[in-house]
Formats: structure tokens, C-alpha cells, sequence
């Protein structure tokens, strides 16, 4: 599959059934996404996979305050059917001249992007979750993230499920493009 029918076909997949990708061919996959320009070789990031019953961790840890729901990506809720897989992607910023924030949490973003499209292209689905206590003391510990460490957001990973419904149209995004043209510069005084 080309990058452009990787990125107009790709969709959140709602129901994930196995097989998933074990670990070996993960960690091949995340080698390519890992690519993405990052400030330098920084790789402020590091994953955490979950199967099993440990999926459950990553499940409450993003459900609400209330406490887990079960609508959480390790749940079996309405809101994520439990994955074979799930990803947790968590900041994890390295020693040496920092740059701003922005820059590692926008480099994340980018290789999940790119992981995502990656594991598109092998028949696998995907959906990033983000939850509304990502940040917490409590997810922190359950996860064992070290000092300086956060968790940005979780990864449900799996085989599409039969008869899943086609992606939505795509936004026609011709009215947030502009060209820039420099005025000519004013002719020498004579």
C-alpha cells in the first residue's frame, strides 16, 4: 500500500479483534515511525505495551475520576471494545539542552501518526485515545513513570473487525491554504 492510500483509507477503528502485532514486529514498525524529525536524535518517548489483563491498567488509568467506567481503551465499554493490544506512549524526556515542550510532544504526535499509517498498511487498525486523566499521580504510578515522565496517550491496536463502515469523507481543506507572494521591492531613487 502507497503512503497516499495509507492516509485516505486510514480510520479509527472502533472494534479491534486479534491478531495484533507482537512485539518483534512492533518494535520493526516503530523503527520506521521513529524517523519522524524530533529536534535531533532525542526520541523524548518511550512506549509500554499491554495484553491481556494488563490492558486493564491502561484502561483506568485514562477513565474519569470517578473511577474506571469501562469506557476506557482497556475496558469493554461503549466507548473502546478491549483491544488485543494496547500502546501506551509516554513522554520521557532526555538529559541534555532541553527544548521547549512543544517540540518532543509535537515530534510524538508525528511517529504516532507515522506508526499508525505503518501499521494501517499491514491490515492492522488502530486508535489513539488520550482519556480524561492522562496526567495523574495515580496513572503515574500504575504505569511506573519516572521523574519527568508523563503518559501522553494510549494506542488501541488490533484487526479490524468484518463489516466495519468506510471512512468518513475527507474535509475539503482548500479555503486553509494561502500562497504567499513578496510584494516587489520599490525601484532605486534616481
Amino acid at each position: 500500500m502507497d503512503v497516499m492510500t495509507a492516509i485516505l483509507t486510514r480510520r479509527s477503528e472502533q472494534v479491534l479483534v486479534e491478531p495484533s502485532p507482537g512485539e518483534e514486529e512492533f518494535a520493526y514498525l516503530l523503527r520506521g515511525a521513529a524517523a519522524f524529525p524530533d529536534h535531533g536524535p532525542l526520541d523524548p518517548w518511550r512506549w509500554i505495551l499491554l495484553r491481556g489483563e494488563d490492558r486493564r491498567v491502561l484502561g483506568d488509568c485514562l477513565a474519569g475520576d470517578d473511577g474506571p467506567d469501562g469506557s476506557g481503551p482497556g475496558g469493554n465499554g461503549p466507548g473502546g471494545a478491549a483491544a488485543p493490544l494496547l500502546a501506551a506512549l509516554v513522554l520521557a524526556p532526555r538529559g541534555g539542552p532541553r527544548p521547549p515542550e512543544w517540540e518532543p510532544v509535537s515530534a510524538a504526535g508525528g511517529m504516532v501518526h507515522a506508526l499508525i499509517l505503518l501499521l494501517h498498511s499491514r491490515g492492522y487498525g488502530s486508535t489513539w485515545r488520550i482519556g480524561r486523566r492522562p496526567h495523574s499521580p495515580a496513572t503515574a504510578a500504575a504505569l511506573g513513570l519516572g521523574a519527568g515522565e508523563r503518559l501522553l496517550g494510549g494506542l488501541s491496536i488490533g484487526t479490524p473487525a468484518a463489516g466495519a463502515p468506510p471512512r468518513r469523507a475527507l474535509a475539503d481543506v482548500a479555503a486553509q491554504l494561502s500562497v504567499f507572494r513578496a510584494a516587489p521591492a520599490p525601484a532605486p531613487a534616481r
